[in-house]
């Protein structure tokens, strides 16, 4: 990535994370407030106002300790507290990052996109299509969400943005068929890249979720190994409520990256910690805003920085 563009998506994901950097920030500095040490009331305040910020009490209690050990002369260095605080964040996250990059994989290369209705699930599959078709892929986007209308056209108006193709059937028509029926069609006229969108599913509604994993079982029959890839999208503005989905959709639907979107949205973002952790699935893409720039590969360093308004570091990705 080029220097200015470095810069660019820095600023769209400082910005768009400024809410929760504000609110996380300003009430961490006032615990450190003319106290180069924590003492035992001021750890205890510092846990809390972690918790706050939905990073959950262990995460919570393992940072603390961590600020705990440090010793700063805020006046001197305001940003001290920051950069400890930042750097406390980037290491829970060590391990959590994962790349999404279809056009390194097999052709035509499978996505499927999942998660509840409002999660931003079918704005995330047309900005990826956008950013594909800008590179010169060939693109079928696929409305598997045959129960709303409101989906299919929004889908359209997004192929038509991205300069990608479209395949839809009519309002409640077998879902599985399309999938396959999809497939078959990118394969036989040569599409890089295939991203199906699938009905939204609450996480506790047994029959939606069989009926994803049959959309998978029909995938697989033209390929064992597609979908190549499973994004489940979660609304980071649900706060832990986005926990509980990761957990259900993690253990059912085969999910193999996440995408945080509406991060722009919240003073909680500290959620995306929580979930990465719990997750067996890295968190391959965050969202920032509505624009196709806003949607970008996660990396733990950047998000820890800009989650308390620093700048990134020279050696940022």
């Amino acid at each position: 990535m080029s220097e200015d563009k470095k810069k660019g998506w820095f600023q769209r994901l400082t910005a768009g994370l400024s809410r929760t950097s504000q609110t996380l920030t300003e009430s961490v500095t006032q615990v450190f407030q003319q106290k180069e040490a924590l003492d035992d009331a001021a750890l205890e305040e510092l846990e809390d106002l972690l918790v706050e910020s939905d990073l959950g009490p262990q995460i919570a209690a393992t940072i603390a300790g961590k600020m705990a050990q440090q010793r700063f002369s805020s006046a001197k260095d305001p940003n001290a507290v920051r950069s400890a605080l930042a750097d406390a964040l980037a290491d829970e996250l060590s391990g959590h990052e994962g790349i999404f990059d279809p056009l390194a994989g097999p052709r035509p290369y499978v996505v499927l996109f999942v998660g509840v209705n409002g999660s931003g699930k079918t704005t995330t599959l047309g900005k990826i299509a956008a950013k594909l078709t800008k590179s010169g892929a060939k693109v079928l986007i696929v409305a598997g969400d045959t129960f709303r209308a409101a989906a299919v056209e929004q889908l359209k108006v997004w192929a038509q943005r991205a300069n990608a193709d479209f395949m839809g059937r009519k309002t409640g028509a077998d879902a599985a068929g399309l999938a396959y029926d999809s497939f078959v069609k990118a394969k036989e006229e040569g599409y890089d890249v295939v991203l199906i969108d699938t009905a939204g599913r609450l996480q506790n509604k047994q029959q939606l979720m069989d009926e994803l994993l049959k959309v998978v079982r029909v995938i697989k029959k033209v390929d064992p190994e597609a979908p190549h890839e499973t994004l489940l999208v979660l609304d980071a503005t649900v706060g832990r409520n986005a926990l509980s989905q990761e957990q259900i959709f993690g253990r059912q639907a085969f999910v193999s990256g996440l995408v945080m979107t509406k991060l722009d949205g919240t003073a909680r973002g500290g959620i995306l910690i929580p979930i990465a952790k719990a997750s067996d699935a890295p968190i391959k893409l965050i969202g920032v805003g509505e624009d196709i720039e806003d949607l970008h590969d996660f990396k733990a360093r950047d998000f820890a920085r800009s989650m308390v308004g620093l700048e990134p570091l020279g050696d940022t990705q």
